[in-house]
């Protein structure tokens, strides 16, 4: 078994001045930053917690990992069953219940992939592949949630 170590900072960037004085007080924003990554993600709350909308929050980062994996998980599933993928595409969704006492949690994901291949032989096999590709994405085998699968697979038109 191997072991793999990952690293991110978080730095708070919401101090309006008075710090956590009150609830309304302070802003949600936050930057996302690893080493040697080129690009800090902007993060935030929820609208609905009071969180700058034009920034990536918790939740959709959540979701994001998990299309993500799939997606890696299905090309790497893909290419090794030779089912040739031209492109992948995905409209990933998930539900949350807020609990009384202010907090909560994911109660289901569901991803949408679009697969284009490149062969209308590849159709069949390459529908099945997802389930493959779910049983090896680390995050969704990391999640205490249903994570659904919708999946379509398209064939490439010729040129």
């Amino acid at each position: 078994m191997l072991d793999h170590h990952y690293a991110v900072d978080l730095a708070w960037t919401g101090d309006r001045g008075v710090g956590t004085a009150s609830y309304r007080s302070y802003g949600r924003d936050a930057t996302l930053s690893a080493a040697g990554k080129l690009h800090e993600i902007e993060g935030s709350a929820d609208r609905t917690f009071h969180g700058d909308a034009d920034r990536w929050n918790p939740e959709e980062l959540l979701l994001a990992a998990l299309a993500e994996c799939h997606l890696l998980s299905y090309l790497h599933v893909a290419a090794s069953a030779g089912v040739v993928v031209l492109a992948y595409r995905d409209s990933a969704e998930g539900s949350m219940t807020q609990t009384s006492d202010g907090g909560g949690r994911f109660t289901s994901a569901t991803l949408r992939p679009v697969v284009t291949v490149a062969d209308a032989s590849m159709v069949e096999l390459a529908g099945t592949l997802h389930a493959e590709a779910a049983r090896k994405c680390f995050i969704a085998a990391s999640v205490a949630f249903p994570v659904g699968h919708e999946p379509t697979t398209l064939v490439a038109t010729a040129s």
